[in-house]
């Protein structure tokens, strides 16, 4: 077995794609992890907001969270219909393509690329903040922790999305158990205790009130709070990735994301407020999350305290999943309408989509060292392509109804329902969006809306080169086969031996009129004799041969290599051809040894690349450029006659 084979896998035949499908039961794992995960950072983002009140920060988070709740509760309804509408692959994306345009499908797809890399970059710098509130000594090592996770989130999913949500289903079920735990005793002391129990763990006392609450503090406060929801829509997105049938699976999956999403939420507000527990900073020293701070009040340091923030860990730092799932799917669909390079359409070693997942992998860790892996940095360019893709799918979702219902005769009560409830979505989605734009647009959010212009305009680039190709390429017209003539050939050589014997036969088998060309001086100045040499060399081993045979013997040129490049030379004497024989179609023949170990391309000295890469960069269409293999065989015989050996070895 390979190294390869060992980190990745052996190579999966297209006949095994079934068998890669997935369940509810892995799909929770491998889609959930980031709506799972966000309830650790939304709420302590929209606390950190609040940190200037003070004490009374905790009293104002219900007021933040209950809207949330209700807007989650909006957002599941309309991605239930999503799922029933499009089995297949009910993304954004799709939605918008379908029913608004290309236009709104490519905001869509650009808010979702900007979202992915985002997602991950966030969940593991939170994962990371989880790991430093439990050991403060790690906190100088924020950064490399954080591309070791990305690293390994990206290994796994390489291997396949079957794999990635069997492999996180421990941490991930392990998770909802202790937090559910840790909840239901919180809610337990908080009943017997008449609403003030006492922490096992004191949390670190808040600060002095600096301001009071305003209505504009509120509103930055949940749009800090609704990064909590930004993994609703992975389900839809990803419905690829389920096994027969897609609905039914899709829909248990969505079912556990958001009751368990919800559960959280409004658990961590009402304790948080019950425990007076506030967000710290997380550049400090010393800092604890607020679900580290709240674990310890509720159940003290014990052991399962650690196995609470360790999951916590597991699962913010591998919600980064829910991202490799999607986004690779996404981009496929992308390059599949001609928007993205068509490598993303192509499916890897694991039947995954390793582009997507590799670019996602080099970009989410790009913006990780450029923010220093703290999650406050990338909080505020979070939200906005979130809640941009809810706002654009529910909305296509409205056009998609309204054409079913004008297509019916008589409409029935249930699609002008379906209609209703996405119109809803619509509407409150696109007022939360609003509200994020306005709060976050001085802390960083104007960058993700410079960015998604950006996007659109390269993905149109894209698409319009396509397009180009297409029409240069297109030709509706029966082949024409008039003035076919065998191409004059062009040999080009270093040296005299079984390499160039070979493309010489190879040149006069396809054409009678083959030119030889050699090129002097390629090492250096000092050359003796060698062009006498070579000239009495190839009248008594080409010529006379040739002649025998009943061949046009081919004409050798000799060239001086003054700056020891063979490119130039070549491109001269190919330019002198086509003026002699204007019409003639020419083949160049390039003779090349086949390196077949890392250390021979160390002892060549790869002009015939070269020259064949400027060659085909000239993009000449009457050049045609052949590359001629040679494989070295090591077990031949040494001392073999040359007449006996000639052209017994081609590639």
């Amino acid at each position: 077995m390979s190294a390869l084979d060992l980190l990745l896998g052996r190579r999966l035949a297209n006949r095994e794609f079934k068998e890669r499908k997935i369940g509810a039961f892995e799909g929770v794992p491998a889609m959930g992890l980031d709506g799972l995960g966000s309830s650790a950072y939304g709420p302590e983002a929209a606390l950190t907001i609040l940190i200037p009140l003070g004490a009374a920060a905790t009293s104002f988070i219900g007021w933040v969270m209950a809207p949330i709740v209700v807007l989650l509760a909006i957002l599941f309804a309309s991605y239930w219909q999503t799922i029933r509408a499009y089995p297949n692959n009910g993304g954004a994306y799709v939605v918008a393509k379908d029913n608004l345009g290309t236009n709104p499908s490519l905001l869509a797809a650009a808010a979702l690329m900007v979202d992915y890399v985002l997602n991950v970059a966030v969940g593991i710098a939170a994962g990371v903040g989880a790991l430093v509130s439990a050991a403060p000594t790690l906190h100088a090592y924020i950064l490399p922790l954080c591309l070791g996770i990305l690293a390994l989130v990206t290994i796994v999913n390489l291997r396949g999305t079957l794999d990635a949500g069997r492999m996180f289903a421990l941490p991930t079920y392990l998770f909802v158990a202790s937090f559910g735990i840790i909840l239901a005793v919180g809610a337990y002391k908080v009943m017997i205790s008449s609403g003030s129990p006492q922490p096992a763990v004191p949390p670190p006392p808040m600060g002095h009130a600096i301001e009071t609450a305003s209505l504009w503090l509120l509103l930055r406060a949940f749009a800090s709070g609704c990064t909590a929801m930004t993994g609703v829509e992975a389900v839809s997105n990803g419905m690829t990735a389920f096994r027969e049938p897609t609905i039914k699976y899709g829909h248990r999956t969505l079912t556990a994301i958001v009751v368990i999403l919800g559960t959280l939420l409004i658990g961590i507000a009402f304790l948080t407020r019950a425990y007076g527990i506030g967000a710290m900073d997380q550049e400090q020293e010393g800092y604890r999350s607020v679900l580290s701070q709240l674990a310890a009040a509720i159940v003290g340091n014990g052991a399962l305290y650690y196995v609470a923030i360790g999951s916590l860990l597991c699962v913010l730092a591998l919600s980064a999943n829910t991202s490799f799932v999607d986004f690779p799917r996404l981009c496929r669909v992308v390059a599949q309408d001609g928007f993205l390079p068509k490598s993303f359409a192509v499916a890897g070693r694991r039947l995954v989509f390793d582009v997507g997942i590799l670019y996602l992998a080099f970009t989410s860790g790009f913006l990780l060292t450029v923010f220093g892996g703290i999650t406050d940095r990338l909080i505020p360019l979070f939200a906005i392509g979130a809640f941009l893709t809810f706002t654009i799918s529910q909305t296509g979702m409205v056009w998609h109804w309204r054409r079913a219902i004008a297509e019916e005769e008589a409409p029935k009560k249930e699609l002008k329902a379906h209609l209703v409830i996405n119109a809803i979505g619509a509407i409150t989605t696109g007022t939360a969006l609003i509200v994020i734009i306005a709060a976050k647009f001085i802390e960083g959010a104007w960058i993700t809306i410079l960015v998604l212009p950006l996007v659109i305009v390269l993905l149109k680039t894209i698409r319009a080169y396509y397009d180009e190709l297409a029409t240069q390429l297109r030709d509706p017209a029966p082949l024409d086969l008039s003035g076919l003539a065998p191409p004059i050939v062009v040999v080009a050589f270093e040296s005299w031996n079984r390499l160039s014997d070979n493309a010489l036969k190879f040149a006069l088998s396809i054409s009678p009129e083959v030119v030889a060309v050699h090129l002097l001086q390629l090492s250096g100045p000092d050359v003796a004799d060698e062009q006498r040499i070579l000239r009495d060399q190839w009248r008594r081993d080409v010529e006379v041969p040739a002649e025998q045979a009943g061949l046009l013997p081919p004409r050798l040129v000799v060239l001086q290599a003054q700056y020891r490049a063979i490119q130039q030379p070549m491109l001269r004497v190919i330019d002198e051809i086509r003026d002699k024989f204007p019409g003639r179609r020419l083949a160049v023949l390039i003779p090349e040894v086949v390196k077949r170990r890392w250390y021979q391309h160390l002892l060549h000295t790869h002009r015939a690349l070269r020259l064949r890469s400027r060659l085909i960069g000239l993009g000449q269409p009457d050049v045609t450029v052949i590359n001629l293999p040679w494989r070295l065989d090591l077990d031949n015989e040494p001392g073999k006659e040359r007449s006996a050996a000639r052209g017994d070895r081609s590639a």
